[in-house]
Formats: structure tokens, C-alpha cells, sequence
């Protein structure tokens, strides 16, 4: 059993993978903290309560919501992609009563920030304790700043983020976590504990058609399955508009996949760096892939490649 820390800013993807990770047994999921990201904080801890509402729990992980701002740079928000709540707009649906269709989870959120959380897990979980990290690395990095020595404790980092021999998605060459706060990256990057990327030249390998949503979602009954139906159309409807397929990639899913089944992955060691300050790349991640050129100090495995299918078989699988 892995002891698990996830910070997130949900984000349609990153509730699919709150809900992947919940239902996989290998997983005790300690604590989740929110961070600024897709949306502000306070919607991302309403999102996160939403999510969580859709299971059927008697206990859920403790909460904590972190930090409002990036460490340097003004808040981008990525609600065009994901709907104005951030959560395909579920938030808004309601029953036939005017009661929430989607009612948050009955837990609260304690009054400890989120970097106070992660580093009262780290203490309590010494060498346990896995992060994984949905979104900007605000949170992670200012729990270094306040206190290194515990941070030093944390058994791995495993994030979604980075772009390196593909386009990003927020510039040429920026994916959306790291471009929201290049500086905390960096920092984390810069970082002595083994980090494990997984980067847009993995995730999208990875497209949940449409046709391949509907088909899964009309083999099943339940509120998981009509919580996906009903999450996806704004996302969809994005792709559809601006990349051109009716479906979306579901990135945040696969770092979770990356603990449980790890055969379905395979990586490369890399020195991983950020750029904080290019006018044209700010947020750039830059590593040499090559196998022949391995740099002699590599600071994290960056994950390149997914079996597709095997893969969206589990996560459908698990999310029955």
C-alpha cells in the first residue's frame, strides 16, 4: 500500500484522476491539498468536494486548500478549456427538487493551509508519503522554502507537467502546469528528491474519444458514469473547436496510473530545467531525451511512452 499525498487543481482531468485514484486499492490516499491552477483555489476545493461527492465514501482523506497566487507570475486560469467552473459546469446542474445534481462530499476542509498539510504529512509519513501533483507547483514549492529538511523526507513527486519533444498547449513550448508557475518548477525541479514526470509527450498518446465515452458510459449505470458524461461536453466541445477531434486527453489520470501499473509506462532519466524568464518559452521544460546524451546528473525520470489501450481499459475497469 502507498501512502498517498495528491495536490490538484480540478480541472476535468484532474477529477477523473482524483476518482481513479480513490478506487485504486494500492492507493491510501492520505491528504488532498488545492492549489491555484485551471481555476482559483476556493473553486478548486469546491471542485475537489464535488468530485468527491460523487463516490460513495463513509471516510474521505483530510482537505486543506493552498495557495491563491503563483510564486512570481499573475494567475492564468485555464476555465475556457474546462468550463467556467471549472468542472464541465456541473457545479450549475441541478435535480428536479433545485437540489444539486452533483452535491459537494460531506466532509470539511481543516483550517491548516495546504503547506502546512503537505508538511504535517511528511512528518507523519517519513519516507512513505508520495506527492502527486496535478497542477502548478505552487504548494510544493513553498513548502520547500518553509521547510527543506522535512520536504527532504518525501519518498517521490509524481507530476503531470512539462512538454519537451512536443508543442505544449499555452504557448509553442509550454504546457499549462509549468507555465502557470515556471518558478516553483523550477525550484521543485532543482529539488534533491526522485521526481517522476509525466510530460504532454506521454499524455497525448492518450485521446477518451467521444464515441469510445459513450460506448464505456452505456455499459454502466451509476453516478461515476453520468459524472463523466456530464464533466466531459465542455472539454469535448473545446477539442472539437480548436484541435479538431470530439474527445479530450485525460492527462492527469496517468501519473496515477504510473504507481499502480507501472508496466504500462516506460521511462527515461533526464536533467530536467525550467525556463522562468524567456519572453517566447517562459515555462519551457528542456531536457535532452536522447539516450546517448544522458546528462551525468539526471534529475528525474520523464515518462515517454503508454500502452493506449491497456490503459484506457483500466481506467474504465476501475471507474465502474
Amino acid at each position: 500500500m502507498q501512502r498517498i499525498l495528491i495536490d490538484t487543481d480540478p480541472g476535468v482531468d484532474d477529477a477523473f484522476a482524483i476518482l481513479l485514484a480513490m478506487r485504486s486499492p494500492e492507493l491510501q490516499i492520505e491528504a488532498i491539498t488545492t492549489v491555484c491552477g485551471n481555476v482559483p483555489v476556493a473553486q478548486a476545493t469546491q471542485n475537489l468536494l464535488t468530485t468527491l461527492g460523487v463516490l460513495d465514501l463513509d471516510e474521505f482523506p483530510v482537505i486543506a486548500e493552498g495557495e491563491a497566487e503563483p510564486l512570481v507570475k499573475p494567475l492564468v486560469l485555464a476555465t475556457h478549456v474546462h468550463g467556467d467552473d471549472g468542472l464541465g459546469n456541473t457545479n450549475q446542474l441541478q435535480n428536479t427538487d433545485n437540489s444539486p445534481l452533483y452535491p459537494p462530499a460531506n466532509t470539511s476542509i481543516v483550517s491548516a493551509s495546504g503547506v502546512d498539510l503537505i508538511l504535517e504529512m511528511v512528518t507523519r509519513y517519513p519516507d512513505e508519503l508520495t506527492i502527486i501533483a496535478l497542477g502548478p507547483l505552487t504548494n510544493i514549492a513553498t513548502a520547500i522554502r518553509k521547510d527543506a529538511k522535512k520536504m527532504q523526507r518525501v519518498q517521490k513527486i509524481v507530476l503531470m507537467g512539462g512538454a519537451f519533444e512536443t508543442y505544449g498547449n499555452v504557448t509553442t513550448t509550454a504546457e499549462f502546469n509549468i507555465f502557470v508557475d515556471p518558478h516553483a518548477a523550477h525550484e521543485v525541479f532543482q529539488f534533491d528528491v526522485p521526481i517522476h514526470i509525466v510530460p504532454l509527450d506521454a499524455t497525448h498518446q492518450v485521446i477518451l474519444t467521444g464515441e469510445r465515452l459513450r460506448a464505456e458510459i452505456d455499459k454502466r449505470e451509476g453516478k461515476v458514469s453520468q459524472f463523466l458524461r456530464d464533466a466531459t461536453q465542455a472539454c469535448m466541445e473545446f477539442y472539437r473547436e480548436e484541435v479538431g477531434f470530439w474527445g479530450f486527453h485525460i492527462h492527469d489520470a496517468l501519473p496515477i496510473g504510473t504507481l499502480t501499473r507501472p508496466d504500462y509506462f516506460e521511462s527515461v532519466r533526464a536533467h530536467v530545467q525550467v525556463e522562468t524568464e524567456g519572453t517566447l518559452t517562459s515555462g519551457m521544460t528542456v531536457a535532452d531525451l536522447r539516450p546517448e546524451r544522458q546528462h551525468p546528473n539526471p534529475n528525474a525520470y520523464v515518462c515517454i511512452k503508454v500502452a493506449v489501450e491497456v490503459f484506457l481499459d483500466y481506467f474504465f475497469d476501475r471507474l465502474q
